[in-house]
């Protein structure tokens, strides 16, 4: 929460006039931003109820509605508040009373069960922890409070949410990843929780989070007594709030390590569905899981680069059907209120974001809904910067009649189903095994954690009885996970059971993942088998699949395999994103033997040409660790014979697999352009494609089938979401429509100068902007009393005449290359 955030995807726009904007209370000196430079979508209307005073009532928060329709709010270092917010429509003022009572610096509120339940994160009352305060005499004022129970960790990454569970019947509360789980007397998911890395991970090359290690952030869920814990899911980075929509369904939104920006380890913040023995795969520093491991779940939709806060579900709002049913998330950093609408995908959800509301600066903390008069509240504060409270409410043409609550699939509940088999249960194995290869790869998940949760004896001998290959797979990562030692053979013959050419690239991913988790959990193998494996395994690699090369490359530098040298440096010096090439020089930088005294320069010369790239506040030192221990691995005559290249000197040319320095060809129209399109695109070529993509850049901003920078929107859907005449326009003409998402903001200062970029973070009344989206680490600090006026830009951040530099069919092949989504199988690539 309230981190800092060092590349921007998002846009703070300043007034706009699609927006219904209530004239509300125009700000002074020190208070909060005016409604005036809210943008908001048509038909909706914002008040600023009140500016809150920093000297004497802090920086809210947090906030909770009670059941006559009053807010509860808390100040970050401060106490709790009592907020009566006038009538819609009325003229009377907010009114705000203190709660005299020592407890506050609440990051969680919730009115429940005749109770106001606060998750304190700092010091006040008894420390951090869930407290139940109450009216024991029934005169209104709250004057008893208890602590339910102690949870150790405070600050930004400590204790946060606290929420009604679905059912109604007992409370979800949520801690972040410097939160120790608070001794749960159950949990969901096994307790041999592990960091489960093949190869030695780098901690956060500027210290962040160092030794801190799994579970990562948590969910558990208690009685209103606090008597009892369950944890329900783990593998968060910072996850600050939980949200229950109409159907029962409970989300989040976690948090980014924006230091990372620009590796191939980082992951953008993104809204997550919240399952039974769910595992998200946060890991500190390089050991971030990627999506596709099978034993870690991926997100409903990525969001991007932000600071996550608040979210709410629009249920009980008065507004349109599709409101009600978008789960509103707050991004503090960058100033944005998305709204996410969410459609039932099988058993989860898939998600499309868009922009609610935004102002430049609008650090977001929390928002609500208030059923008494159905309008949205949120608040903005944090980090000591000005807090204030706005109301939300729609005054459009559309109906608000109530909305119907999402459907649940057949297959949602066949995930529910075998969730409730998340313990100890005699009819576990039964019932989940015949889910093992269901094709939702939801419904396998929940499947594998009902048989993990039962005594592996139980059905250990089942797992080589599998005939079915995805159920094989689910099986052995299931054995891989509770067996033993004495279970890795087993584990070795059911993989070698498995035909690469026959399963699908995820069940190839999963089978090797499988294999690195029974050498990690259960010891290196035997010599013979490395070698036998390292065999079999170099005749498939280099893959066709980046994913599978990636996977391939970490598990034969681990086998110490020979003759692997130059197939992976040429994968990582002919790569064309920075994160790909990245990634093989982090694997090889654990390899001993097999090098050439010419192949070490090869490697040694990528990280001059690496000093080039860009990324977040960690990205450079993170280069120079990478080459400080693959420098520790050398002999000292290996020194001494590379002490030139070593210092930056005398390099080995390093071929890449494209030009960033080509020759203007012509100036394009879309006009042309859509109608060389518009004749067809069979026959193209999906590599040259991808070099095209790497040519014009297109990977220092955008991520693309799994790699990529995340400055602008993602890629990969892009043939869901654009014609061919608008793709091509978005990139011939990229200023010709800027979506409010992307847009940068022109302040002009008092002293005549001006500064275009994107805020990034506040600190007080100074605000953080990134000029340079290329360079998501480089701020220019601008005092607000400095700021004369403020505008959005009408320039797009991303450049004109990307195109201008190749031919026709170059061009050919980068369109299909984007509609293909990144499958080299595409019928647009067949001649």
């Amino acid at each position: 929460m309230f981190k800092m955030a060092s590349l921007d995807r998002i846009a703070l726009a300043a007034v706009c006039i699609l927006g219904i904007i209530c004239p509300g209370a125009r700000a002074q000196e020190g208070s909060a931003t005016p409604v005036e430079k809210l943008s908001l979508l048509p038909g909706f209307k914002a008040e600023l109820l009140y500016s809150v005073p920093r000297s004497s009532e802090g920086s809210w928060v947090n906030m909770t509605v009670d059941p006559k329709g009053r807010l509860i709010t808390s100040a970050q270092d401060g106490l709790l508040y009592r907020v009566t917010p006038p009538a819609i429509g009325s003229s009377q003022e907010t009114r705000v009373e203190a709660i005299d009572l020592k407890i506050g610096q609440a990051h969680g509120l919730l009115h429940a069960f005749g109770s106001l339940y606060v998750v304190v994160n700092g010091k006040a009352a008894q420390g951090s922890g869930l407290y139940r305060v109450r009216d024991t005499n029934g005169d209104d004022t709250y004057d008893e409070v208890t602590l339910l129970r102690f949870i150790s960790g405070g600050g930004e990454h400590g204790p946060h949410a606290v929420v009604l569970s679905p059912d109604g019947k007992s409370l979800l509360v949520m801690g972040g990843n410097h939160t120790k789980i608070p001794d749960p007397e159950t949990t969901r998911l096994p307790r041999n929780w592990g960091e489960d890395q093949l190869l030695p991970r780098q901690w956060d090359a500027n210290g962040h989070a160092r030794g801190v290690l799994a579970p990562g952030g948590w969910v558990c869920q208690t009685d209103p007594e606090g008597r009892s814990w369950d944890m329900i899911c783990s593998g968060f980075r910072n996850q600050f709030d939980i949200a229950v929509n109409g159907a029962g369904d409970v989300f989040t939104y976690d948090a980014d390590m924006e230091w990372d920006i620009g590796t191939p380890w980082y992951r953008p913040t993104r809204v997550c569905q919240v399952v039974s023995g769910g595992e998200f795969g946060w890991r500190s520093g390089t050991g971030k899981w990627p999506d596709y491991y099978p034993d870690s779940l991926p997100a409903v939709v990525n969001i991007g680069p932000g600071s996550p806060t608040g979210i709410a579900f629009g249920t009980g709002a008065r507004f349109p059907a599709k409101y009600q049913n978008a789960l509103f998330i707050c991004d503090w950093s960058f100033g944005k209120l998305y709204a996410v609408h969410m459609t039932p995908n099988g058993a989860t959800y898939s998600g499309e974001v868009e922009t609610f509301a935004t102002a430049t600066p609008l650090p977001l903390t929390d928002v609500v809904v208030n059923p008494k008069d159905g309008a949205l509240y949120f608040t903005i504060g944090g980090r000591n910067t000005q807090s204030g409270l706005y109301r939300v409410t729609y005054v459009g043409g559309e109906s608000t009649k109530m909305a119907q609550a999402p459907k649940t699939t057949d297959t949602a509940k066949i995930r529910k189903e075998l969730e409730s088999l998340h313990h100890r249960d005699a009819r576990g194995v039964e019932k989940a095994w015949p889910y093992l290869g269901h094709s939702d790869r939801f419904v396998r998940y929940a499947a594998r954690i009902a048989v993990e949760n039962q005594p592996v004896s139980e059905w250990r001998g089942r797992v080589l009885q599998e005939s079915n290959p995805k159920a094989l797979v689910t099986a052995l990562l299931a054995l891989a996970r509770q067996g033993e030692s004495s279970d890795q053979d087993s584990i070795f013959e059911g993989l070698g059971r498995l035909d690469p050419e026959a399963i699908s690239e995820q069940e190839v991913l999963s089978s090797l993942r499988v294999l690195a988790l029974s050498m990690i959990r259960m010891g290196r193998p035997e010599n013979d088998f490395i070698e036998s494996a390292s065999e079999i395994l170099s005749g498939m690699y280099p893959a066709k699949s980046n994913l599978v090369n990636r996977e391939l490359a970490g598990i034969l530098v681990y086998f110490q395999a020979p003759g692997i040298v130059g197939r992976t440096l040429r994968l990582m010096t002919e790569s064309p994103s920075q994160q790909e090439q990245i990634h093989y020089a982090l694997v090889l930088r654990n390899l001993k033997s097999g090098w050439t005294l010419d192949q070490r320069r090869v490697y040694f010369s990528w990280f001059v040409q690496a000093q080039k790239y860009k990324g977040g506040a960690s990205f450079k030192r993170f280069i120079q660790n990478i080459k400080d221990e693959a420098v520790d691995l050398l002999s000292e005559s290996e020194k001494l014979a590379l002490a030139d290249v070593l210092e930056g000197k005398n390099l080995q040319d390093v071929a890449l697999n494209y030009d960033m320095n080509r020759k203007f060809v012509k100036e394009y129209t879309t006009e042309e352009l859509v109608k060389e399109i518009e004749k067809g695109l069979s026959g193209r070529d999906f590599n040259h494609g991808k070099k095209m993509f790497a040519t014009v850049a297109c990977y220092g901003c955008h991520y693309f089938s799994g790699e990529g920078g995340s400055a602008g929107p993602d890629l990969t859907g892009v043939s869901g979401r654009f014609n061919a005449h608008d793709l091509i326009e978005s990139i011939v003409a990229p200023s010709r429509t800027i979506s409010d998402q992307y847009q940068s903001t022109i302040f002009e200062l008092k002293d005549g100068s001006d500064v275009t970029g994107r805020v990034a973070n506040l600190a007080g009344d100074n605000l953080m902007v990134v000029t340079d989206m290329m360079a998501p680490g480089d701020f220019t600090n601008i005092a607000r009393e400095k700021i004369e006026s403020t505008r959005p830009s009408s320039v797009s951040p991303m450049p004109e005449g990307l195109l201008n530099s190749l031919s026709l069919e170059e061009i050919k092949d980068l369109v299909a290359y984007l509609l293909s989504g990144g499958d080299s199988g595409s019928q647009l690539f067949r001649k």
